[in-house]
């Protein structure tokens, strides 16, 4: 089942970042924030991915063409230009990464249509943005969409308001919550699976998919909703991103379910559930 990343926006609200590079390469900890979301996917078995890259794309070509060396200790033989890791071959040997350029402007859903070749003969596929992470189950998620029988099914969460909530009564604060979870109902946290049905709901590269396409599939009663009570942050501003490099670094990344490169003694396949045929 391949994987699609949406890597191409402008990432306007996080512009101290993504002036000078696009958005998923913005880091969490040493590794983009692309990586994490990728390593998600991994530790549930899912390693076939399709980025459909726009506004500086080459430097994300960039980044995987050259990640042994970013990622590795090595022994470079100059004349050759062979390269032998010290550190021996990295988790991420059997990822296989489809890079495809689906312009500098196209939106959302055009990005999406322009790989329908690639994924109009799969069953499903499954679909994300490149700059949120999540501890979603995404085989549950996978089982919810395959009982559903809907076109699409999308990740629903209730993100961390940004300020504290107070309940008050007259000129006393009688109640005071600190950043709670938002109460007035669920948003997009990305993380779909989709059918190829779905393509038949997007016109060109002017679509934007969370407009009239999952509208029309909502009226059209072809959209479901999985319910992630978990962690969910999208990397959608400089705060995001402090905030986000702050939990890996204190060692509490909710989203991180891979071990650390040191320990061999877990595998991914821990994490792999078993997927409805």
């Amino acid at each position: 089942m391949p994987v699609v990343i949406l890597c191409g926006g402008l990432g306007t609200r996080l512009r101290e970042e993504t002036e000078y590079r696009p958005k998923p390469l913005v880091p969490i900890g040493q590794h983009p924030i692309l990586w994490h979301i990728m390593k998600t996917y991994a530790c549930f078995g899912f390693t076939d991915f399709i980025l459909a890259l726009g506004y500086r794309g080459e430097m994300i070509k960039d980044f995987f063409l050259n990640y042994e060396a970013l990622v590795s200790d090595f022994t470079l033989e100059l004349g050759s230009q062979s390269i032998t890791p010290l550190n021996g071959s990295h988790a991420e040997a059997d990822w296989r990464i489809t890079f495809v350029d689906t312009g500098q402007s196209t939106q959302t859903g055009g990005r999406l249509k322009r790989l329908e070749p690639m994924l109009r003969d799969r069953p499903r596929f499954l679909l994300t943005y490149g700059d949120g992470v999540s501890d979603v189950d995404l085989g549950a998620l996978i089982r919810f969409q395959q009982k559903s029988g809907c076109a699409a099914a999308l990740t629903g969460v209730r993100p961390v308001a940004r300020f504290g909530e107070l309940l008050v009564n007259g000129e006393r604060v009688v109640k005071f919550v600190e950043k709670p979870a938002m109460e007035a109902g669920w948003v997009n946290g990305g993380y779909f699976v989709m059918t190829p049905k779905v393509f038949g709901y997007i016109d060109g590269d002017a679509t934007i998919l969370e407009r009239e396409p999952l509208e029309r599939m909502a009226a059209d009663g072809e959209l479901a909703v999985y319910k992630h009570e978990g962690y969910w942050q999208c990397m959608d501003t400089y705060r995001d991103m402090v905030l986000l490099n702050e939990q890996w670094a204190a060692g509490k990344a909710p989203w991180k379910r891979w071990p650390d490169r040191r320990s061999r003694r877990a595998t991914d396949k821990e994490f792999r559930p078993k997927l409805a045929s």
